[in-house]
């Protein structure tokens, strides 16, 4: 039990995280799922990410799916085997933000606005900071009252360029993500 409340305390300390720089932080021992699964089976928010669709867009093959929930904030962090980078975090909030004040807000200073995905969004790559390579990050004011970022973070020798090109990679993954109410 002690574990699972662990795992999910890291997994919301990740979450909380997508504003600022944060360290890696070490998941406990987890299996990599099954062959052919998809990262629903770890549930939460998880559940709106599969992993082939993920490496289609992202070019990785994620295989360990860890959910957290945290009041009406949902998370899900994707990673390779035990290795903590590269790491892909979605994270789903239930907010009353609408566009203007979600434009104001919510959208990071230098981002790139996104067309075609929810009501409004944003796409920004964020510097390297300690151990953690450069990442890109893509938010969203879904529909139904629904804020939604997702972040991949590379490893620390990966080129900021390499980061520039995936925030479209994102974007695009971004728009097949169905934020559902949870």
């Amino acid at each position: 039990m002690r574990g699972r409340i662990w795992c999910a305390a890291a997994v919301v300390l990740l979450a909380s995280g997508c504003a600022k720089e944060t360290e890696p932080v070490a998941l406990p021992a987890m299996a990599p799922v099954p062959n052919g699964a998809v990262a629903a089976s770890a549930g939460g928010a998880c559940g709106m990410l599969d992993f082939a669709v993920i490496e289609e867009h992202a070019g990785v093959r994620f295989d360990v799916a860890a959910a957290s929930e945290r009041g009406d904030s949902h998370t899900c962090v994707l990673r390779v085997g035990r290795e903590s980078l590269p790491e892909l975090t979605l994270s789903v909030s239930t907010t009353s933000l609408d566009k203007a004040a979600f434009t104001a807000d919510m959208v990071p200073d230098k981002a790139e606005k996104v067309a075609g995905l929810g009501q409004e969004a944003y796409r920004r790559t964020v510097a390297a900071s300690g151990k953690n390579g450069p990442a890109a990050e893509v938010g969203w004011l879904a529909d139904e009252g629904r804020l939604a970022v997702l972040h991949y973070t590379l490893p620390p020798d990966t080129e900021r360029a390499a980061a520039e090109e995936l925030t479209g990679k994102l974007a695009d993954l971004a728009k097949t993500v169905q934020v559902a109410p949870l």
